[in-house]
């Protein structure tokens, strides 16, 4: 199962073991032990950090 940024929902992530089972996401630097497995809530999640142009 894909792991993805529990902030952004990139994939995008590194795993720094020597840290302590740290994840550090490449697009947004999110760092932590938490990540989402679940590709529909990352999906959610994606669409919830990307900035939107409401300027009409």
């Amino acid at each position: 199962m894909t792991k993805c940024c529990p902030r952004c929902g990139s994939k995008n992530l590194n795993y720094e073991p020597w840290l302590g089972e740290i994840y550090v996401c490449r697009k947004c630097g999110y760092q932590g032990a938490l990540v989402v497995e679940d590709g529909e809530i990352a999906d959610a999640i994606g669409k919830k950090f990307e900035p939107t142009d409401d300027k009409g």
